[in-house]
């Protein structure tokens, strides 16, 4: 028994020592990480990764976008992020002559760069520990609105001192629900233009149908690079800019991996809830996922069925349809898991330990007493509320009555007229020609078919699955003009709206004017789109405020009581799209019963998944001759191209295109996706199935140089072989 005992103990610490969890904060990896992670392998130094006295890696990664990280693999601001985190900027520059979604583009001077209006990219120069600043003046007995006032004064005035006199941009986040607060000084890119990006055969290899799972062969990348003014400070897009010559650039390994080697993710984590009660699992899996599931089936049904008959229709909605997709299957990954984790068990067990801890002390039982109650009585409110205000923003907003959004883009000329008495020529003209591009570029990738059935479908979606209360006035209407029938209301609605045709909605644009307003309040998609916002304005949008805002003081108090009760744990914060470092190791998994997974894949298994037949899994035929003739160059191994690895770093939403670096730091693959089952890491971590998984890098230089013949890119990278 003893033997057995010792077994099992020696097994768990194996284990452990591959998997950490935690997104731990880069300034304060010298105290609570540095040792543990050089006992896993990790042969540099915290210095090394963030500093604000040398050349770090910190000076290497960067907010890519409003999303994604990216990473700088030259010294001559090259950047290599993930093709889905490049993908709107691939879309604007693809037509129906020059498909580079389906065919890709890669520049092959830096004069066919292409620019990106609106895309940006976010360094981040210092971080700091403003704790005690933001909470001058805060009392335990304020008011929640009190606090929050007290506490938005303080940050305006630090943020203003960290930002006088440069050109810098700071952000104030709090961390640990509220008991820490970081400073994040950062500077801002904005002139970042397209370098290259394989087909979308290659970047999105798999598609939907492979999005969250293993294994995968996905050549999930792209390549921007930033331009800077003479000074090499950020600058508007302009020809006279020149290449961002950077601090520091990741040396790009051609070493490979092998399953055990230390592995370290370094990027921008958006989102994770580690420390919430039961309750909060109950109201996501029983009442909220499942009715947001049921909607985005809907909703990529209709889009499938017309991407499938017509190729322009494809490349419209290429990019909708990943959005909507990309949630849709992560919760219900979030679903299985936790249940698989018997997660809402754990918490309760948890809360009961907490509970002891706290009746025995008089004062602990004063502050956190009731802390259980109050969520529970919480949280019976919060479901409904937080249901209803979801799924109406999946009816207006996340792809849903497209219509509605374009009369919506009128709304800041009905604004203009209606709060000055004459706006004046000046203002007008200006306001027109931004509704004008709004219009433009909405109609470029808008096919009136799916709009209208997916109108229909969750309008009446919307009215099955939320509380009664929380129906808009269109509601009443449809009941009693159409007798619920969403069908023909739908039909009415693109006959008579103006809003579903860009010729129509331009012209309507062009003759504006003071009457012109009539005309909006009077078309039905206004209509649809008031009403539903009125509800949610009036309605949904304070409640919901008011419960979150309760949500966000209970969850204060109980994060407070969780780190008293185990004052010796090290707590890493949730994640909330700062900088933020995981470390694990290269692992595969046990997905199932009998189903185990290895840790890296290869060429052999895109050729194995080629099917003509099915859009996610149709092969180049150039990938396909440099596989017939092992034209590998020196990417090959034991015969193979290796595409994809997994490893056992903690990473979420945000940590997409994050760089993934070996002991030394050189990067070894390109962060972009997690396995689905231990998609519920955002929740509750689990060391034997939390998996992320990444391109390997050694793949993205085979299809620069040998498939897109853009090799003349890899001379000015830094190549370790």
């Amino acid at each position: 028994m003893k033997k057995l005992l010792l077994v099992l103990i020696s097994l768990h610490l194996a284990f452990a020592s591959f998997a950490k969890e935690g997104m731990w904060i880069p300034l304060l990896l010298e105290k609570y990480n540095i040792e543990e992670m050089q006992e896993m392998g990790f042969r540099l130094t915290a210095e090394d990764i963030y500093s604000i006295n040398q050349a770090s890696m910190k000076d290497a990664v960067m907010i890519f976008g409003g999303g994604c990280t990216g990473e700088l693999i030259s010294d001559q601001g090259l950047i290599i992020t993930n093709h889905h985190c490049g993908y709107s900027a691939i879309q604007s520059h693809s037509t129906i002559e020059n498909d580079y979604l389906t065919n890709g583009f890669w520049a092959m001077s830096k004069e066919e760069e292409l620019p990106n209006p609106g895309l940006s990219v976010t360094f981040l120069k210092y971080m700091e520990d403003v704790t005690d600043s933001v909470l001058v003046g805060v009392e335990e007995s304020m008011s929640m609105k009190k606090r929050e006032k007290v506490i938005d004064e303080n940050i305006s005035k630090i943020k203003e001192r960290a930002t006088k006199d440069n050109h810098y941009t700071a952000t104030i986040k709090p961390f640990f629900h509220g008991n820490q607060y970081f400073l994040f000084v950062n500077e801002v890119y904005k002139d970042v233009r397209l370098v290259g990006a394989p087909p979308s055969a290659i970047g999105k290899f798999g598609g939907d149908t492979d999005n969250w799972m293993w294994p995968r062969h996905t050549g999930d990348f792209s390549v921007f690079r930033i331009y800077a003014d003479e000074n090499n400070e950020p600058a508007e897009y302009s020809e006279e800019n020149k290449p961002f010559i950077p601090k520091k650039h990741f040396p790009v390994s051609l070493k490979g991996i092998e399953e055990g080697d230390f592995t370290m993710v370094f990027g921008y984590p958006g989102s994770t809830d580690q420390y919430v009660p039961s309750y909060h699992l109950k109201m996501l899996t029983e009442k909220v996922y499942p009715e947001l599931i049921e909607i985005r089936t809907h909703k990529l049904n209709i889009m499938d069925k017309y991407m499938e008959q017509d190729p322009g229709v494809r490349i419209k909605y290429a990019a909708k349809n990943a959005r909507v997709s990309n949630s849709w299957k992560r919760w219900r990954g979030e679903i299985r898991g936790l249940d698989i984790l018997n997660a809402r068990e754990k918490k309760k067990a948890y809360q009961e330990k907490l509970m002891q801890w706290v009746n025995k002390n008089s004062d602990r039982k004063a502050h956190y007493g009731q802390i259980l109650n109050e969520y529970k009585d919480l949280y019976e409110e919060f479901g409904d509320v937080k249901l209803a205000r979801d799924l109406l923003l999946e009816v207006i907003y996340r792809n849903g009555v497209e219509v509605a959004e374009v009369a919506s883009m009128f709304r800041p000329l009905l604004k203009l007229y209606e709060t000055e008495e004459d706006p004046g020529e000046e203002k007008i003209s200006q306001a027109k020609e931004e509704v004008k591009k709004k219009i433009n570029d909405f109609f470029k990738d808008y096919y009136q078919p799916i709009d209208k059935e997916v109108t229909a479908d969750i309008l009446s979606l919307y009215s099955q699955s939320v509380n009664p209360e929380f129906l808009p006035d269109v509601y009443r209407r449809i009941n009693e003009k159409f007798n619920n029938d969403f069908q023909a209301y739908t039909e009415k609605l693109f006959r008579k709206t103006l809003f579903a045709d860009k010729t129509s909605a331009l012209a309507l644009l062009e003759g504006f004017s003071e009457r012109s307003i009539k005309k909006v309040r009077k078309d039905p998609a206004w209509k649809l789109y008031k009403t539903f916002m009125e509800t949610y304005r009036d309605q949904l949008y304070p409640l919901y405020n008011s419960l979150r805002q309760k949500n966000d003081s209970l969850n204060r108090i109980y994060m407070k009581a969780q780190m008293e009760f185990e004052s010796d744990k090290v707590f890493y914060p949730d994640a909330n799209f700062t900088l933020r470092v995981g470390y694990g190791k290269v692992k595969g998994y046990e997905a199932r019963d009998a189903i185990e997974y290895e840790h890296l894949t290869t060429i052999e298994g895109i050729m194995e998944k080629d099917n003509p037949e099915i859009y996610d899994y149709r092969v180049p035929e150039k990938l396909k001759t440099l596989y017939r003739q092992k034209d590998y160059g020196r990417y090959e191994v034991d015969g193979t191209v290796p595409v994809c690895f997994l490893a056992t770093n903690h990473t979420t939403g945000g940590n997409s295109g994050s760089p993934v670096v070996n002991a030394e730091g050189h990067l070894i693959g390109v962060n972009f996706d997690r396995a689905w089952e231990g998609v519920m890491s955002d929740l509750m971590f689990n060391p034997e199935q939390c998996r992320n998984i990444s391109l390997d890098i050694r793949y993205a230089l085979f299809i620069i140089d040998k498939f897109a013949g853009a090799g003349y890119l890899l001379d000015e990278m830094t190549i370790i072989e």
